[in-house]
């Protein structure tokens, strides 16, 4: 009997312990940004952030109209990028500010759900409020879409996992959260395109067993779902060593690598959203990837 009492002690403490380490974060009301949005702003954190990467609907000519639905390829399964767009319905009209920070920078749905890091909030926790805020009120100015958001595509998919990436946060997110949050001059502007708003290692890095990037190998190339290879861009053996910084933000403005060739593939959706940054951002990520520890490729 003492047995099995203990035993239910020990599971009820587990369960306890796994509840209290995995609630979901809500962004606390001193975090927003105050003040008129700054719509000229928001659009270009929309671009830096290619928002229309993952949340235009596929095949359609409109890319500023985020009626989600493409199909994102991982380890685990297919994931769906939701409709963002205005609409109150089926996109995200009915937020308010505070939910569309909390989904940026804590990773946590309206609902209180934790979102799947295919999400990058991984970066986007480093995120200036103001550039939340911009960026918020410049999405409601699009055009809404009543593409209905579907459901995940892999059996795991379900409520106890989708808690379960709370452990995965603790584990994985350890680094404060406003590690760009001063980022103002050239060379640190760069960093916070790169880091906090491009996302850019979710791409060219390795990922461990966690699927978390591997540091010491951040921007060394990474293995993409479909199999293919991003590239090294560290100037180490293999990757941008022999760019300059005029040929990197060349690059990053019409994709036309320094011998002549044009970037494809998902890259060039890349090159659609820095073409519309302003010459000196473009020019602000040169200077930082040039910058960046030279790691050779694998």
């Amino acid at each position: 009997m003492r047995g099995a009492v203990a035993g239910i002690g020990i599971v009820v403490f587990a369960v306890a312990a796994f509840w209290f380490l995995t609630e979901p974060e809500r962004v606390a009301a001193g975090q927003l940004a105050g003040g008129a949005p700054d719509l000229d702003n928001g659009r270009t954190v929309f671009f830096a952030g290619g928002c229309a990467s993952c949340h235009a609907t596929p095949d359609q000519p409109d890319r500023m109209l985020l009626g989600g639905g493409l199909s994102i390829a991982s380890p685990v399964g297919r994931f769906v990028a939701p409709n963002i767009s205005p609409d109150p319905q089926h996109g995200i009209g009915s937020w308010s500010q505070e939910d569309f920070a909390t989904a940026l920078l804590k990773g946590t749905s309206p609902d209180g759900r934790h979102y799947y890091p295919a999400f990058p909030y991984t970066a986007y926790r480093h995120m200036r409020p103001a550039d939340v805020r911009d960026l918020f009120a410049f999405i409601k100015t699009l055009p809404s879409s009543d593409n209905a958001s579907t459901g995940h595509g892999f059996p795991l998919d379900l409520a106890l996992v989708r808690r379960g990436v709370g452990l995965w946060k603790r584990l994985n997110l350890r680094l404060p959260a406003d590690t760009f949050a001063s980022a103002q001059e050239p060379l640190a502007r760069g960093r916070y395109l790169v880091e906090a708003l491009g996302h850019c290692a979710e791409c060219h890095s390795p990922r461990g067993v966690t699927g978390a990037v591997v540091e010491d190998r951040r921007y060394a190339g990474g293995k993409l779902a479909d199999g293919d290879m991003a590239p090294n861009i560290t100037p180490g053996r293999g990757g941008i060593g022999d760019w300059t910084e005029e040929d990197l933000a060349f690059f990053l403005q019409d994709g036309t690598t320094p011998d002549g060739d044009v970037t494809g593939g998902d890259m060039s959706e890349v090159i659609a959203n820095t073409s519309q940054l302003p010459e000196a951002d473009r020019r602000a990520i040169a200077a930082y990837l040039k910058g960046l520890p030279a790691r050779d490729s694998d």
